[in-house]
């Protein structure tokens, strides 16, 4: 297995149109063109992740199963890139992080009322199916969950 400064600089060759900077995190940035990385040889699927997320020019998204869906697509992507580089990515730890996504969508969509399941009627509004409350999310793709009572 290549070191991830190695690899680094096979991938700038390999997908010039791309920035590739290190950080003490991995994620892509559509603004600037740049994949961030941490330099860790243990954690090369998250580099291919991101990649996959540049590659597949993912910006954003409107609903929430739209993220889950994003996120299946670009590990298998990610997957295939891999390959090419004699890197197999580990099914399970893909599946374990898909996990955290399909959590992450479950508990958005529980009524903070009843704890019934709602569905996502526009972006980061929920309704309950089973009370009809409806509720306001935050974006907390990188803080905590919080529900919001809307006033009707």
């Amino acid at each position: 297995m290549p070191s991830t400064i190695s690899l680094i600089q096979q991938l700038k060759i390999d997908y010039p149109q791309f920035k590739f900077k290190k950080s003490s995190n991995f994620s892509w940035s559509h603004s600037d063109s740049t994949i961030y990385y941490a330099n860790t040889d243990d954690n090369l699927a998250y580099l291919f992740h991101e990649l996959s997320h540049a590659i597949l020019n993912h910006i954003d998204y409107n609903r929430d199963i739209e993220l889950l869906a994003m996120e299946a697509k670009t590990w298998g992507k990610a997957t295939e890139i891999a390959s090419n580089y004699n890197i197999q990515i580990d099914d399970n730890m893909v599946q374990s992080t898909l996990d955290t996504y399909r959590d992450f969508l479950h508990k958005r969509s529980t009524c903070p009322k009843c704890t019934a399941t709602g569905v996502q009627t526009k972006k980061q509004v929920y309704q309950c199916l089973a009370c009809g409350h409806q509720w306001h999310v935050n974006e907390s793709r990188t803080c905590a969950l919080r529900r919001y009572k809307i006033k009707t």
